[in-house]
C-alpha cells in the first residue's frame, strides 16, 4: 500500500508539472516502463534517493511533498515486508500485491463459491488446496508446501493484531458440503471457522442452495478491501475489488468498479443467513462430519 500512495503522489505531481509519462521519462533518461511501474506501485522497484530528488526537481514538488516523498521512498529501502521472505517459494508474484493491501486494509470482504477463505483456513485444509492442479504447489515440492502453508498462517495472524481489520465473508453452502480431504479434516476447518468468528471483527454467513440464483453465481469469488482514513476522513486507499485465477489476478479500483461488487455482495448478504443461523448450520456440518 506505501508504493500505491508513492505512484499516486508521482503521477498527481507529474500531471500537475503538465507532463505526460513520454515526456517526464525522456527528461529523467528513464524507460517509460520504469515511471508506469514506479505510478502503479509495482513491489520490485526500487527507489534509490538521488533518483527520487531528480523526479521532484522535475515535477516541481513542494518542500512538502518533497519531504514526504523523500521519506515514504526511503522507507521502501530500509524495511521489509514479512511476507518477502515468501517470493519465489509458494507465492506468485502477481499476489504480492493483495498480501500488501490485505494488511493493509480496515474491511475485508470475501465472497467464496468453492473454498473456505485463505484467511480462515486451517494448515491441513491448506495443503490440500496447494496439491490440487493449479495450485501453489505440485505433489513432490515438499518444502514449497510447507512455505505456502507457513506463509497462510503467517497472514492469518492479521485477525489477532492490534487494530484488526473487520473481515466479513460470505459462502456458498457448496463450501461446507463439499468434502476436502478425509471427513477429520474437515471438521476440523469448520470448527475453526465458528472459532473465528467468536472474534468481534469476524463474521461469516452461508449463502444456502435455497436461496436460488443471486448475483455471485455470475461474478464468481472475489475480495473488496477498503481502507482507513486519514485525520480528515479521507480514504488513504480507494476500495479495492480483487478477482483471482489460476494464473494471475485482477486488482479493480474505479469507483463504477468497486461500485458493481458492492451491489452483488449487498444482493448475497440479503439472501444468505444471518451469523447466528450461519453459525448453527456451519455447526450441524462439522458433527455430521465428526459422526461420519
Amino acid at each position: 500500500m506505501l508504493r500505491r500512495q508513492i505512484g499516486r503522489k508521482f503521477e498527481s505531481l507529474r500531471k500537475a508539472a503538465g507532463l505526460t509519462m513520454e515526456q517526464a521519462a525522456e527528461r529523467l533518461d528513464r524507460a517509460r516502463a520504469t515511471l508506469h511501474r514506479i505510478e502503479n506501485g509495482a513491489e520490485h522497484v526500487r527507489f534509490r534517493q538521488a533518483d527520487v530528488q531528480q523526479m521532484l526537481d522535475l515535477y516541481g514538488a513542494s518542500a512538502e511533498d518533497s519531504e514526504l516523498l523523500l521519506a515514504m521512498t526511503a522507507a521502501t529501502r530500509e524495511n521489509k515486508n514479512w511476507w518477502h521472505d515468501y517470493i519465489g517459494s509458494g507465492l506468485p508474484r502477481w499476489f504480492q500485491l493483495y498480501i500488501g493491501l490485505e494488511a493493509g486494509a480496515s474491511h475485508i470482504r470475501q465472497y467464496e463459491a468453492e473454498l473456505v477463505p485463505g484467511l480462515l483456513q486451517t494448515p491441513a485444509y491448506a495443503e490440500q488446496v496447494f496439491r490440487m492442479p493449479g495450485g501453489a504447489i505440485d505433489a513432490e515440492a515438499t518444502e514449497e508446501q510447507r512455505r505456502a502453508i507457513q506463509l497462510r498462517t503467517e497472514r492469518q495472524t492479521l485477525l489477532t493484531r492490534f487494530s484488526p481489520p473487520q473481515l466479513s465473508v460470505i459462502i456458498n453452502e457448496a463450501v461446507i458440503r463439499r468434502p476436502v480431504g478425509n471427513t477429520t479434516i474437515m471438521a476440523e476447518q469448520l470448527h475453526q471457522i465458528l472459532k473465528a468468528t467468536r472474534l468481534p471483527n469476524v463474521t461469516v454467513q452461508v449463502l444456502t442452495f435455497s436461496a436460488g440464483l443471486h448475483a455471485g453465481a455470475m461474478s464468481g469469488a472475489f475480495s473488496i478491501l477498503e481502507f482507513p482514513r486519514d485525520e480528515h476522513g479521507k480514504e488513504v486507499e480507494p476500495p479495492v475489488a480483487y478477482l483471482e485465477a489460476a494464473t494471475g489476478a485482477i486488482y479493480l479500483d474505479k469507483p463504477h468498479e468497486t461500485a458493481a461488487y458492492n451491489t452483488i455482495w449487498a444482493d448475497m448478504a440479503s439472501r444468505a443467513l444471518n451469523e447466528s443461523r450461519s453459525q448453527s448450520l456451519i455447526q450441524q456440518a462439522a458433527e455430521e462430519y465428526s459422526h461420519a
